[in-house]
């Protein structure tokens, strides 16, 4: 499959000191759409029961969301490479604000492939600002220090999942009948519960549309450092991006890591009031799912600090045991055990994401954003395994579903302590 070239970002011609506003804009993208992200957690428990959905059906929430990462990265590449990044950010969060307003007719009308179809269009809006942002931070500064710069922004990005789920269960959820009595309302009756229930999204996402679109409006006069592309010269690099073994292993990294952590958030809420686990109600329980989001956060603070000091792939592949270590006590334990263990998965999981991408990008040069692209098409992961786990839930059960999510983290470990080794054409030891 081929990847554009997105004008690969090798250096700058900024100063240190030019680096720090620039990031510090960036880093409101980050929170912004961590925020998103973790509010699709919410939108599971509170569109289930209203649509009467199993987990498979449920999971296409996801699905939605995670495959327009798959479908869009190409052509969000193209577009930053004709826009450039500055205004590729702004063309993003236009899209993104466009979503999240389609969200009002969707709940006006209470129809749930609505609600998928304004997933996807702010999935692709947000794919956009990936596909420009990430690379973009890994080079305002030195290579060296790439993965600590990645990792303080994503933590930016945590401390958005963090608040998320807290304000959207207090704002979305609230009290739902038994299945049995939704089932049992007449058409007319069904379908104005439908309506009145799905309403209570359309605050926060009007709130987080309009927000979108005046970031678009600041970045658009906000003065960035110009990146610039290293030159091209013939026989440096070969020009395929698939003879580069730490790339391709660093996209199967991604696409386990964002299906594992989404795999796990997604089913937070229902696992929690599950009575032999938390047994507390679903608003109750979107309080705790906060607890997960906020040790990523704290853990990507520390990693910022870790990750200048120690060598990533051992940071990266000492997190992931830790999290399969975790996820197995859940799914062998119950009660308050299996509630805590599946918590601190969340601490683990904090220097992932921003290890294995910029791990995966290492020693490309002029073919970075190739490689960058295809990093964020594998984020496709977070729309194929939820889908696994939610069909695994609903023949085994949530508690043991989670066998999915500890599976990838055994890849990651290998990653991190093999597999993240630089290799490829024109790449020296």
């Amino acid at each position: 499959m081929a990847i554009p070239s997105t004008n690969a970002p090798v250096r700058s011609a900024a100063t240190n000191d030019n680096y720090r506003p620039a990031l510090t804009v960036l880093t409101t993208l980050f929170f912004m759409w961590g925020f998103l992200t973790a509010l699709n957690d919410i939108l599971v428990p509170h569109l289930k029961p209203i649509f009467d959905l199993n987990y498979t059906q449920i999971m296409l929430i996801q699905f939605a969301f995670f495959s327009s990462y798959f479908v869009f990265s190409i052509p969000a590449g193209k577009l930053t490479e004709w826009l450039g990044y500055k205004r590729a950010l702004v063309a993003g969060l236009i899209t993104l604000g466009i979503g999240a307003l389609l969200f009002i007719p969707a709940a006006t009308v209470a129809s749930y492939p609505l609600f998928l179809g304004a997933l996807i269009v702010l999935a692709g809006g947000m794919t956009i600002l990936q596909v420009a942002a990430n690379p973009y931070v890994s080079v305002l500064g030195p290579p060296e220090t790439a993965s600590s710069r990645l990792n303080l922004t994503q933590a930016f990005n945590s401390l958005g999942t963090t608040i998320a789920p807290y304000l959207g269960g207090l704002i979305i959820l609230g009290t739902v009948p038994v299945m049995s009595e939704i089932r049992a309302m007449a058409p007319d009756a069904l379908q104005a519960f439908r309506v009145q229930q799905a309403s209570s999204v359309k605050l926060p996402y009007l709130g987080l549309g309009l927000i979108a679109l005046a970031l678009a409006a600041v970045i658009a006069s906000f003065k960035l450092p110009t990146i610039t592309s290293a030159e091209h010269h013939s026989g440096d690099v070969d020009q395929s991006i698939w003879k580069y073994r730490h790339l391709i292993l660093g996209a199967i990294g991604i696409f386990v890591y964002v299906g594992a952590e989404v795999s796990i958030g997604s089913f937070l809420v229902n696992y929690f009031s599950q009575p032999e686990i938390g047994n507390i109600t679903e608003k109750v329980a979107a309080g705790f799912v906060s607890l997960y989001w906020l040790g990523a956060m704290i853990g990507r603070f520390i990693g910022s600090v870790v990750l200048q000091k120690l060598k990533t792939g051992i940071v990266l592949g000492t997190a992931a045991i830790g999290a399969c270590l975790l996820v197995c006590i859940s799914m062998l334990t119950f009660g308050h055990l299996a509630m805590w263990s599946i918590i601190l998965v969340g601490f683990f999981n904090s220097i992932m994401f921003p290890s294995i991408f910029t791990s995966g990008i290492a020693k490309l040069g002029p073919m970075t954003s190739k490689g960058s692209s295809l990093m964020i098409m594998a984020i496709v992961g977070g729309a194929i395994l939820p889908v696994l786990t939610g069909a695994l839930a609903d023949r085994i059960g949530i508690h043991h579903a989670f066998i999915i999510p500890a599976v990838c983290y055994l890849f990651i470990m290998y990653y991190g302590f093999k597999g993240s080794e630089p290799t490829g054409p024109g790449i020296t030891a």
